[in-house]
């Protein structure tokens, strides 16, 4: 959207988001979307308006508050927006940390699913790829992560995968063992969760 002349406004139904390059153009923007709301017969809340610096200098804007209208706007370092966590320093580490964790809580409620002998192979793949995937994927092609982060994306997706094809008995001496991640990536055939990332952001 249009503000002051320039595209300086992202909304998303009550979701909104200005952006300007300095606290003047700041004021002025949030100013005005005050008075528009108002016009209309909506308010701003201030509890849940939070004011952000992204900067590669740690220190910029530290001193620095908001005010508009009586009212002071808290300053963060980092906050959710349409589900993805920006940071002051726009951080990926940040944001691939919170995806594991998300990740991790959708895999232990569905692991006794990946586990059960009711239910086949492909389907539990299925499972892992609409409920679990799903949350890693979405905003990823903005993503450039370490080869330590990728590392933890394998590591993830690895115990997912033991998980959903179990152990395997050796023929020779009767015995279970745990696959090995080779093993794994044969059985999966498909692309791994670090392979998708990149393809998607080239794409």
């Amino acid at each position: 959207m249009k503000l002051n002349g320039t595209h300086q406004l992202l909304a998303y139904a009550d979701d909104v988001n200005i952006l300007a390059r300095s606290i003047h153009t700041l004021k002025e923007n949030a100013e005005a979307l005050v008075a528009a709301t108002r016009y209309n017969g909506l308010e701003i809340s201030a509890d849940k308006t939070k004011y952000m610096v992204m900067s590669r200098n740690r220190n910029a804007g530290r001193n620095r508050s908001v005010r508009i209208n009586n009212s002071t706007f808290e300053r963060v370092d980092e906050f959710k927006y349409l589900r993805t966590t920006l940071t002051h320093q726009n951080s990926i580490p940040e944001e691939i940390k919170s995806r594991l964790r998300l990740g991790n809580a959708c895999y232990h409620s569905v692991q006794n699913l990946l586990s059960s002998r009711l239910l086949s192979k492909i389907l539990k793949i299925k499972i892992y790829r609409t409920l679990i995937c799903l949350l890693f994927f979405y905003g990823c092609e903005t993503w450039s992560p370490t080869l330590r982060e990728e590392r933890r994306l394998r590591v993830f997706e690895n115990t997912v995968l033991k998980r959903i094809f179990g152990p395997r008995r050796d023929e020779v001496t009767g015995e279970w063992k745990k696959l090995h991640n080779e093993e794994l990536n044969d059985l999966y055939s498909s692309p791994n969760i670090v392979r998708v990332i990149k393809s998607r952001r080239m794409r």
